[in-house]
């Protein structure tokens, strides 16, 4: 059973992911996987993993059968698992819990060389309204305090398998970085009374040198402090605080597959990890706070002096990554 452990420092949480039990010989360092092979997540291969909760497919179609485009499924090795009540403790100065969660895998097309960024516009919101349906459905677990959405791309960014996928997890605490980041925002609206990314929003579209594009009410930039070369958010133009409550995708899918397309040409087909910003469930709509997607291209390593200090070393200046995304065509 996986366990959450609170830092009683600096109260983080951690998941002690007991299903993934690893010994050391497990952790040497692996080479780059070429694609082909057997692949679980390819049509044919329903039956290689947990039935899905979630699919688009012709009507008639049977679940867990050939013939979908979308498919979303359980983790097969969940770093928490939902089939238990949530219990909690302390021994001495620790703090526990149960790893009680919930763990998806969106399998995003049936194409198994296909690349999100290979993907059609339509395509690609078809993805981001699977995300908002499981974040909606696990919502109604009062477990969960929070859903985080992620997709590792390439073996250097984490992903275990080539097959084009993504994730969720479902939180029974809201993770420090979330709440950090939520309450800084909050800070300057109690004090300016305007949202922070709302002002960000106006600001780099006024000064255009972080700007990559802005198209259909949303914007892609550079974040002015940058922690790594070529990081990108995508930000709604307009207010929103939470992820699922969008009434539209479109805008964010053609944001979306455009900066990968521009990543693949400038970077060369980079391994890279994005994660979707959203309120947690307790405050799902505020004036302070706004949902963003964060990509991350993995083109350097957090070393010593990052884990030490917090402080993030980047050779590449925002403006000058921007300028290079810009510069390309989609």
């Amino acid at each position: 059973m996986p366990e959450l452990r609170k830092d009683p420092i600096i109260g983080r949480w951690v998941i002690i992911a007991t299903e993934r039990g690893k010994r050391p010989s497990d952790f040497v360092s692996e080479a780059e996987t070429t694609r082909g092979g057997f692949c679980p997540l390819c049509p044919g291969n329903e039956d290689k993993t947990p039935s899905e909760v979630y699919a688009l497919r012709p009507e008639g179609s049977k679940p867990n059968t050939p013939g979908w485009s979308l498919r979303v499924v359980k983790n097969k090795f969940p770093a928490l698992v939902a089939e238990k009540k949530l219990e909690r403790g302390r021994t001495g100065v620790y703090d526990w819990m149960d790893g009680v969660g919930d763990h998806e895998v969106v399998i995003e097309t049936a194409q198994h060389n296909a690349r999100l960024s290979d993907l059609e516009v339509k395509e690609v919101e078809d993805v981001l309204w699977a995300y908002r349906d499981r974040i909606c459905s696990l919502k109604g677990d009062s477990r969960f305090r929070y859903v985080i959405v992620f997709k590792n791309y390439g073996a250097a960014a984490g992903a275990s398998l080539e097959h084009s996928h993504s994730q969720l997890i479902a939180l029974p605490i809201v993770p420090k970085r979330v709440f950090e980041e939520m309450e800084g925002a909050r800070t300057y609206y109690n004090y300016h009374n305007k949202c922070i990314f709302c002002d960000i929003i106006r600001q780099e579209l006024i000064a255009k040198v972080r700007i990559i594009e802005e198209k259909n009410g949303v914007v892609t930039l550079a974040p002015f402090a940058s922690r790594f070369p070529f990081e990108t958010w995508i930000i709604p133009e307009a207010h929103s605080s939470s992820f699922e409550e969008m009434e539209s995708y479109e805008g964010l899918a053609q944001a979306l597959q455009g900066v990968l397309r521009r990543m693949d040409q400038v970077l060369d087909d980079p391994p890279y990890n994005f994660i979707i910003h959203t309120s947690h469930f307790g405050e799902s709509q505020n004036e302070y706070y706004h949902w963003h997607l964060e990509i991350i291209p993995k083109l350097t390593k957090v070393a010593g002096f990052e884990w030490g200090t917090g402080f993030y070393i980047n050779p590449t200046p925002p403006e000058e990554a921007a300028r290079y995304l810009r510069e390309v065509s989609t």
